[in-house]
């Protein structure tokens, strides 16, 4: 309890409330942990108390302690309320408690409820949590009753609010009439902006002595946040400037040549992206099977959806530019996404080089001498990545940030839906910082490694600084 330990501990919270509320499911997410305790839909999954730690430049300034649920507290207040001292004094709320504790009863039929009852007279306060979908019945008004005995702050945390089914409202003015008018909604499955924080400074308000450390974790949380948010953007920015300095060159008139250049493009494309997930993925400290293959194209934590498939594309609002030249191979997708550029002819999308992968030298006659002559080694053949799939990674990638600040690490469905407002990239010429990296190869790690390179840094910060502004929102905490 508050003055038995030193100033200088951290504040001890129990995690507490009837069986089967999201305990552990808040647990998690304050502790940004998706393998701590087990979520589950059965009743009962934890049994014996479990803690975590949260800290803040090296120091620990929470414990989080997450207990069982309590099962039956309609009986146990009436055992409890029966409890007289020896002495025949008159026991208050603490000393009833300690009273029953050191009882048979705490040991066999209630020892669940024992193991909840001995950390919350352990701890400064407790998150008290309600899965606002129940009706308020009878047996949680005694487990309040119950709890209410321990004499330590009870901050009620109202969890499943989004839910279509929640009752919020009765929750609150039961809570009310019980004398509990501090009230958190704190949704463990998708948290609103800023519910950590109103988290925190709610518990602030009824721990005074406390308040230091509390803002202090809390003034962590939003820095960590601010930090992993401008991380996942550069991750991102890596990316675009990576795959839009790609490219290669191919010499010689062997369409299949060209063929299998653009099939190897593509992989490292493919294969770019994919590090990218994963780099975000870990950041967020989420797993592969945290997203739904089939609502976002990834298939344990792979994109599900080629890039350079016209469907995939078409998916997301977008479409491969064809110029005339490539017009005219219509319909031979073997190639699509990447252009072209032979003798200073662009080709745009390479529908063409499908054309004559698979028409071999009948495609060739139908784009005429200039282009024939360029095809038949007279000039080197340029492969870079189209614009379009520049837009559609971009897309992607935010589509993947804003989804994962918007999750909470309870959560067990996974991610279903495309949420970022990212219209820009859908329109309008790419950032500068593109354009400006299709004239230097050197700055893509796609086929060797590269060295440390002083523009290609300001450049990565730049699209980092753009990708910020367009992101259109503050960084979750």
């Amino acid at each position: 309890m508050i003055g038995s330990r030193s100033a200088g501990a951290a504040v001890r919270i129990a995690v507490v409330g009837h069986t089967n509320t999201g305990k552990t499911s808040l647990m998690r997410t304050l502790t940004r942990d998706t393998g701590f305790g087990e979520v589950s839909s059965r009743p009962s999954t934890t049994r014996h108390v479990e803690g975590a730690r949260l800290s803040a430049d090296g120091a620990v300034l929470v414990e989080l302690f997450d207990t069982p649920g309590m099962e039956d507290p309609i009986a146990l207040l009436e055992t409890i309320e029966a409890i007289e001292a020896p002495s025949g004094e008159r026991l208050d709320g603490p000393a009833r408690i300690e009273h029953f504790l050191a009882t048979s009863a705490a040991q066999t039929r209630f020892e669940q409820e024992a193991k909840v009852l001995r950390q919350m007279l352990a701890s400064d306060a407790a998150f008290y949590v309600i899965d606002a979908r129940d009706p308020v019945l009878s047996k949680y008004r005694d487990e309040l009753e119950l709890l209410g005995k321990c004499a330590i702050p009870l901050l009620p945390v109202l969890n499943f609010v989004r839910a279509p089914d929640a009752n919020e409202s009765p929750w609150r003015e039961a809570l009310s009439r019980l004398g509990l008018h501090a009230v958190v909604r704190f949704d463990t499955v998708a948290p609103e902006r800023g519910g950590e924080r109103r988290l925190y400074e709610a518990l602030a308000t009824m721990l005074d002595p406390h308040r230091p450390k509390l803002e202090r974790l809390v003034e962590a949380r939003d820095r960590e946040a601010r930090a992993r948010h401008e991380a996942a953007l550069r991750l991102v920015a890596e990316l675009l400037i990576d795959v839009a300095a790609a490219g290669c060159v191919v010499q010689g008139d062997d369409p299949a040549m060209l063929e299998a250049a653009v099939a190897d493009l593509n992989a490292r494309v493919g294969a770019r992206e994919q590090a990218c997930v994963e780099g975000l993925l870990e950041l967020y400290r989420f797993r592969p099977d945290d997203v739904d293959a089939e609502r976002l194209p990834l298939i344990d934590g792979r994109w599900e959806g080629d890039p350079f498939n016209p469907e995939t594309l078409r998916a997301m609002g977008l479409k491969l530019g064809t110029g005339a030249v490539a017009g005219a191979a219509a319909g031979a997708m073997a190639g699509a996404g990447v252009d072209l550029v032979t003798g200073g002819l662009t080709l745009g999308a390479a529908t063409a080089i499908g054309a004559l992968a698979g028409g071999g030298l009948q495609a060739m006659r139908q784009f005429g001498g200039r282009l024939r002559g360029t095809l038949r080694g007279q000039h080197p053949h340029h492969l870079a990545v189209n614009d379009a799939i520049l837009r559609l990674l971009a897309l992607r990638q935010l589509h993947l940030v804003e989804a994962l600040e918007r999750r909470g690490h309870a959560a067990i469905a996974p991610i279903e839906r495309f949420v970022a407002d990212t219209h820009q990239w859908r329109e309008g010429t790419l950032p500068r910082a593109l354009r400006k990296a299709r004239a230097h190869r050197d700055w893509s790690g796609l086929y060797a490694p590269m060295s440390e390179d002083r523009a290609r840094e300001r450049i990565v910060e730049s699209l980092s600084a753009e990708l910020s502004l367009q992101f259109g929102q503050e960084a979750p905490t």
